[in-house]
This record gives C-alpha cells, sequence and structure tokens, in this order.
C-alpha cells in the first residue's frame, strides 16, 4: 500500500518553538506521571486502543525533553525511546489523529531504527493527549508490522481514547493534590499544637488547635469540660460546643496541661476545676449551663486503675 499523503488527519502544526516546548514539558511535569509504577486505568485504555484498531501494538506515550516514555503498553517489552526516533512527536503537533499508513514509504520514517530494524513499523496513528489548557503532553498510539488504514470509526474512537487518557491525567493530579494539601494541613496543625505545648511549658497560653471541617480552630483548655474517646475519634468538649477529631487519647492527654486534667477512665479525660462530686465509681462533672442558666451535671466513669492517682490530686480533707 503506498504511502498517501493526503491521508485524514495528516496535517500538522510547525515544530514547537522553544518558549512553547518549555511550556509544554512544564506541563507534563506538573502531572508528576513520568517513571510511574503501571495504572489499571492507563493499561485497560491502551488495550481497547489495540481492539478496536485491530493492531498488536498500542501505547501511552508521554514525550519528554530527551526520550518518549511510555505509561502504558500494550505488544512492546521497551519502557522508553530516544526522542528522536518517536513518531509521537511529530503527532504532537497535531490537532487530530496523526496516521502513517507506510513507514516505508514515507521520506520522514523510511530511515528510523524503529522501521529499520525492531519492531518494523510500517503503520503508526496517534491521537495527541491535549491537556484542557491546550498542551499536547503525548499521544496515545496503534502500531503494525504490515501497512494499514484507519477507519474513520476507528479514528474517532482513538480521538475519544485520547479525550478519555487526559481525564484519568486530570484526576490522577486531583488526587495528589489533594493528598499534598491533606499532609500540608497536618503539618500546620501539628506545629500549631507544639506551638501551644511550647507556651503551656513554658508559662504561656493553654491552647491546642483541631482541625474541624478543613479548618484549623483555636481552642482554650481552660473551656474544655471533659475528653471522651470514641474509637479512632475523640469528642472534646468545651463550652457549649463538641469537637470531634481524629487523634488517640495518649496524644491528646499529651497536649493538655497536666496540671489541670487527669485520666479518670480509658475512655475519658476530665478537667479537676469541673468535677463537682465524686459518688462510688463515678465522677460529677459540670457538663454545661441550660439556658435559664442552671447548672447541668455528668456522670463520668473512674477506671479502677486511674482512682488512686486521681485522689491523690485532690485536696482532700
Amino acid at each position: 500500500m503506498p504511502f498517501n499523503l493526503s491521508a485524514p488527519d495528516r496535517p500538522v502544526k510547525p515544530a514547537l518553538r522553544r518558549a512553547e516546548e518549555a511550556a509544554r514539558l512544564e506541563a507534563l511535569r506538573n502531572y508528576q506521571i513520568l517513571d510511574t509504577p503501571s495504572e489499571t486505568a492507563f493499561d485497560d485504555l491502551v488495550r481497547l486502543a489495540a481492539y478496536i484498531c485491530g493492531t498488536p501494538i498500542s501505547l501511552v506515550s508521554l514525550i519528554d525533553a530527551e526520550r518518549q516514555w511510555f505509561k502504558a503498553r500494550v505488544g512492546l517489552d521497551v519502557q522508553s525511546t530516544a526522542r528522536n526516533l518517536a513518531f509521537c512527536q511529530h503527532a504532537i503537533l497535531s490537532d487530530q489523529v496523526y496516521e502513517v499508513e507506510d513507514a516505508t514509504q514515507d521520506p520522514l520514517f523510511q530511515q528510523n531504527d524503529l522501521v529499520t530494524g525492531e519492531p518494523n513499523i510500517r503503520f503508526y496513528a496517534g491521537a495527541p493527549l491535549i491537556t484542557p489548557d491546550g498542551q499536547a503532553l503525548g499521544t496515545i498510539c496503534t502500531i503494525d508490522t504490515v501497512p494499514r488504514r484507519l477507519t474513520e470509526e476507528q479514528r474517532d474512537a482513538l480521538r475519544i481514547l485520547a479525550r478519555e487518557v487526559v481525564s484519568h491525567l486530570e484526576l490522577r493530579r486531583a488526587r495528589i493534590q489533594l493528598e499534598e494539601e491533606k499532609h500540608k494541613l497536618e503539618g500546620l496543625l501539628r506545629m500549631a499544637n507544639d506551638t501551644a505545648e511550647s507556651f503551656y511549658l513554658n508559662g504561656g497560653q493553654n491552647e491546642i488547635f483541631i482541625k474541624q471541617d478543613h479548618k484549623l480552630l483555636r481552642v482554650s483548655t481552660a473551656d474544655i469540660r471533659y475528653v471522651e474517646a470514641l474509637g479512632d475519634y475523640v469528642n472534646i468538649y468545651s463550652g457549649r460546643e463538641r469537637y470531634t477529631v481524629y487523634s488517640t487519647m495518649k496524644e491528646l492527654e499529651a497536649k493538655l496541661p497536666i496540671r489541670d486534667f487527669a485520666r479518670v477512665h480509658r475512655k475519658y479525660i476530665v478537667r479537676l476545676d469541673r468535677i463537682i462530686a465524686i459518688e462510688n465509681d463515678a465522677v460529677i462533672v459540670e457538663a454545661g449551663r441550660s439556658a435559664e442558666q442552671a447548672t447541668s451535671v455528668l456522670p463520668v466513669p473512674i477506671g479502677n486503675s486511674y482512682k488512686a492517682g486521681l485522689l491523690s490530686r485532690l485536696n482532700l480533707i
């Protein structure tokens, strides 16, 4: 089959200028995708491309500065090739599917090492992976060792698959950004709590910072009445508010001023000046005030292993 220069979607833009290429490479690296392990979502898409186009080889190829690197591949053992050998470096200059029917008849490719040697490319079709910002990162492509020509339906399918690859790249980047924001917030929380602890140790303010609804809230320990364990979370009762935070009792106990709080049970920490009475195996804690300013109380159980320590801290007569 002779090479057909007028094949659909073949015209391309001029080569990228240096500034455009720098912007494209920056966009590619912002996805943090290069040299990452295989992922099912991308592997499935290249399998679909091979099935639809009826080719033995299909790739998600990303064009780096000096190489093309394959995020997903079917029918090819290598992970990357030099960029100057890549058909895909030409395909990213096109807005549509870039198709080479017979590489041995194309002056641009007939001396290419991938044509004259393994994998003996004859047919190539690649749809560019264009980001929402208009940057072409690479292609999803299909390759055969015999000349061929895609149908219009196959070209359309390849364009659809290219959009799906970009959608997965966007989702993957969003997950990474969320994780990074989460780590930043956790770091700020640790720093805030360490600062509050330092204030306490140096006779300064008695405050803790808690994460609530993606915000950091500063809570005065003087307002905390008691703390209750709830599986992997704890409830902090402060003023009229209840804050539920992901923490352990041990971690929280280390943040509270030891002079003001006591562990009375494996599930409870109480503020000493909120204890109104001790009855049998429970401490009676001031729980708050109603709208009529009447004080409400709450019994909190005392664990046997904590009783002696609690009594030793009370001013018994």
